[in-house]
C-alpha cells in the first residue's frame, strides 16, 4: 500500500512539473506577442504616411495613440492580475488587440480608422506585467523565479524581434500583411494559448477598481507623454505644450494626494518608502531613457547615407541590427542566474548599467561599420536584459502578493515614461548637431549622442546602488511579502 501510495505521489508531482511548464511556455509566449506588437508601428511609419496621404508627424500618431492607451489602461489590468477577474481581463484584453490588428489591416489608408486599430493594440502593452504576476501567484520555487526572470527579458527581445518581422512583412505584405500577420494572427494565437493556460485566481478577494485614481493617473501620464511626444513638432515654448505639463503637474498631484487617502488605491505609493521598489523603478526610468536612445541612434546611423557619417543602408538592414539585440537580451537570463550567485544583491544593477557603458563607448568608436554596430547591439542586449531581468525580482521580492499586479504595472509606466523622455534628448542631441537645410545629422551627432547616453547609464548604476543601499530598507517590507 506504501508502495502505492509514494507511486502515486510520484506522478502527481511529475503532473504538476508538467503543468507549470505548459503554463510557463504559455506565459512566455503572451509576454512575446505582447512585446512584438508594441514595436509594430515605429518602422510601418514612413508606409502609413504614404498609405494614407498624411506628413510623418501625423503618421507618428499611430505610436503615440498606442501608448497612451497603453498608459491609461496598464495600471488597471495590473490592479485586475491580484482579484478573481484575472482571467478574464487578460481573454478581453487580447481579444481588443486582436479586433485592433484586423481594424488595422483593413484601414490602412484611412489614418482615423487605423488610429482606432492602433488604439485598441494599446492594451497588448499592458500584458507584460500581468504575466508576471501569474508567474508569482501560479509558480513557485526555482520554476517561479526563472520565469519571472524569462518573462522579463522576453519583454525586451520581443522588440528587437518586431522591428526586423515588421520591416519584412511590410516589404512582402504591404503594411495591411504587416498589421494582419503581426498583429491580429499573433494575438488570435496569443488569445488562444491564454484561454488554455492561464490560471484563474482562485482568491477571495475582490476590492473594487479605483475609478477616480485610474481617470486621474491616465489623465496626469497622458498629458506628460503627450507633450513629450509632441514637443519637438508643437514647439517647446508653444502653448499647447506648457498648458499639457502645467496639467500633468497639477493632475499628478491631486491622484498622488487621492492615492494617500484611497482604501482601495489604484497603486500603493507606500509600497515606494521600500528602497528595493525604489531602486527598480528609477532604474527603469534611466534605463528606458538610455534604451531608447541606443535603439534610436542604430536605426538612424544605419539608414543614414554615407557623406553624412552614416552607413546608406536600408529599413530592412536597420530592422535586421535589431536581432543581436534580441539575441544578447535571451543570454542575459543565464547571466543573470549566474552574477545572483556570485555578486552581492546591491551591485547587480550597477553591473548591468556598467555593461550599457561599454556598449555606449562602443557605439561611438564603431558606429562607422556594421560589423561593430551588431556586437554594439549585442552586449547592449546583455545589458539591458540584465535590467530587465534583475527589476522585476526586486518588486516580486519585497512586496506583497496583493500588490504584485498594480507595482509591475506602475514600474512599466516609469519605462514607457522613459521611452518618451529618450526619444526627446535624441531628437535634441541630434538635432543640435543637424546643419542648416540638411535632413541628416553630421557624423559628430551621433558621438554626442552615444556620450549621453554613457552619462545616462553611469546615473543609473549610481542611483541603483544609492537607493538599494540606504539603511534600514528591509524594515519597511511587508511581512508576507519577505522572501
Amino acid at each position: 500500500m506504501s508502495a502505492v501510495t509514494g507511486a502515486s505521489k510520484v506522478e502527481a508531482t511529475r503532473r504538476s512539473q508538467r503543468s507549470d511548464r505548459v503554463v510557463a511556455a504559455g506565459l512566455i509566449a503572451i509576454t512575446l506577442v505582447g512585446a512584438m506588437i508594441s514595436s509594430l508601428g515605429a518602422p510601418l511609419i514612413p508606409s502609413i504616411a504614404r498609405s494614407t496621404g498624411a506628413s510623418l508627424s501625423n503618421a507618428q500618431w499611430t505610436l503615440t495613440i498606442t501608448v497612451l492607451v497603453s498608459v491609461a489602461v496598464t495600471p488597471v489590468m495590473g490592479r485586475l492580475t491580484d482579484t478573481r477577474r484575472r482571467r478574464s481581463t487578460i481573454l478581453i484584453a487580447l481579444a481588443l488587440v486582436t479586433l485592433g490588428g484586423v481594424i488595422a489591416a483593413l484601414n490602412t489608408s484611412n489614418l482615423a480608422l487605423l488610429l482606432l486599430g492602433r488604439a485598441l493594440q494599446g492594451f497588448g502593452q499592458g500584458l507584460a506585467p500581468m504575466m508576471i504576476g501569474i508567474a508569482r501567484a501560479a509558480l513557485a520555487g526555482r520554476r517561479q523565479s526563472s520565469t519571472i526572470s524569462i518573462l522579463s527579458i522576453t519583454n525586451a527581445a520581443g522588440v528587437g524581434l518586431g522591428y526586423p518581422l515588421t520591416g519584412l512583412l511590410d516589404r512582402a505584405f504591404g503594411i495591411a500583411g504587416a498589421f494582419l500577420i503581426g498583429g491580429a494572427l499573433s494575438s488570435a494565437l496569443a488569445l488562444i494559448i491564454a484561454a488554455l493556460v492561464v490560471p484563474a485566481n482562485r482568491t477571495q478577494s475582490e476590492p473594487p477598481v479605483d475609478i477616480i485614481g485610474s481617470v486621474l493617473f491616465a489623465l496626469s501620464v497622458g498629458a506628460l507623454l503627450l507633450a513629450l511626444a509632441q514637443g519637438q513638432t508643437w514647439g517647446w515654448s508653444s502653448a499647447a505644450v506648457r498648458v499639457l505639463f502645467a496639467a500633468a503637474l497639477v493632475i499628478g498631484g491631486a491622484w498622488v494626494w487621492q492615492q494617500l487617502r484611497s482604501a482601495h488605491p489604484l497603486v500603493e505609493l507606500r509600497l515606494l518608502r521600500i528602497r528595493p521598489v525604489l531602486t527598480a523603478d528609477i532604474t527603469v526610468l534611466l534605463g528606458g531613457i538610455g534604451m531608447y536612445l541606443l535603439l534610436t541612434l542604430t536605426t538612424r546611423i544605419v539608414q543614414a547615407p554615407a557623406n553624412t557619417g552614416g552607413l546608406g543602408h536600408g529599413a530592412i538592414i536597420a530592422g535586421l541590427a535589431m536581432l543581436p539585440l534580441s539575441a544578447g537580451s535571451l543570454a542575459a537570463t543565464w547571466l543573470a542566474r549566474w552574477l545572483r550567485h556570485h555578486l552581492p544583491g546591491p551591485v547587480l544593477l550597477p553591473t548591468a548599467a556598467l555593461i550599457m557603458i561599454v556598449a555606449m563607448v562602443l557605439f561611438a568608436v564603431s558606429r562607422h561599420n556594421l560589423a561593430g554596430l551588431l556586437v554594439t547591439m549585442a552586449i547592449a542586449g546583455v545589458g539591458i536584459g540584465l535590467v530587465f531581468a534583475l527589476v522585476p525580482t526586486l518588486i516580486v521580492g519585497h512586496v506583497p502578493e496583493s500588490d504584485t499586479g498594480s507595482a509591475l504595472s506602475f514600474n512599466q509606466i516609469f519605462r514607457y515614461v522613459g521611452y518618451s523622455l529618450g526619444s526627446v534628448l535624441t531628437a535634441t542631441v541630434l538635432q543640435a548637431y543637424t546643419p542648416a537645410g540638411n535632413p541628416y545629422p553630421s557624423s559628430h551627432a551621433y558621438l554626442a549622442a552615444s556620450i549621453a547616453g554613457a552619462i545616462v547609464w553611469t546615473t543609473a548604476g549610481l542611483a541603483s546602488l544609492a537607493t538599494y543601499l540606504t539603511r534600514h530598507s528591509r524594515e519597511l517590507v511587508p511581512q508576507e511579502a519577505q522572501p
